[in-house]
């Protein structure tokens, strides 16, 4: 019989998570308190608060206080952008979301995971990039080591787990290209 994983063996990688225990737990409780209880106009006062923890945010980026960042140090979004109600922003990894993308609420965009077949249930983190003028409609979940091309959107409810090209409108489980957006 295969061996699977025994949690009592894992550890998080050192400078996994690319800050002190100390910084992730300060953003944390920044985070709960001065990012999420803050009035859904203030996303000036949003930006600057990501940007004192070391995310790179355009001008008039609209982030909603609901999102949920991991590690904003691992976050670059363009100029313009919007950021939905509930959005997850799980930074294990980087992620690089263009100028003028919307990100509509509840989506999930997902940088790591853990090997399912490791003894010790490692952890790993892979880059996201999200295009210029996307639509990623309500609900959709991309997975680790996505790229999304410019000008595409994606279907509610879809799940992107292999790059989509530019310029197209991808739907479904998997997402696959079905048209062009033009």
């Amino acid at each position: 019989m295969s061996h699977y994983q025994n949690l009592n063996t894992y550890e998080t990688p050192k400078g996994f998570r690319g800050k002190s225990a100390i910084t992730v737990q300060l953003w944390w409780i920044v985070q709960a308190t001065f990012f999420r209880l803050s009035p859904q106009i203030f996303y000036g006062w949003r930006r600057f608060l990501l940007r004192l923890f070391g995310a790179k945010i355009g001008k008039n980026v609209i982030i909603r206080p609901s999102v949920q960042i991991t590690y904003p140090w691992k976050i670059s979004i363009g100029d313009y952008s919007w950021i939905g109600d509930e959005v997850v922003l799980y930074s294990l990894g980087e992620i690089k979301i263009g100028s003028h993308t919307v990100i509509s609420q509840r989506s999930y965009i997902c940088t790591g995971s853990h090997h399912y077949n490791s003894d010790n249930f490692d952890i790993y983190a892979k880059k996201i990039t999200i295009g210029n003028k996307c639509w990623l409609a309500t609900d959709v979940y991309v997975a680790p080591d996505v790229a999304i091309g410019d000008f595409t959107v994606v279907g509610a409810r879809s799940s992107v787990f292999k790059d989509l090209p530019s310029n197209m409108v991808c739907k479904g489980h998997p997402a696959k290209p079905f048209k062009d957006r033009s």
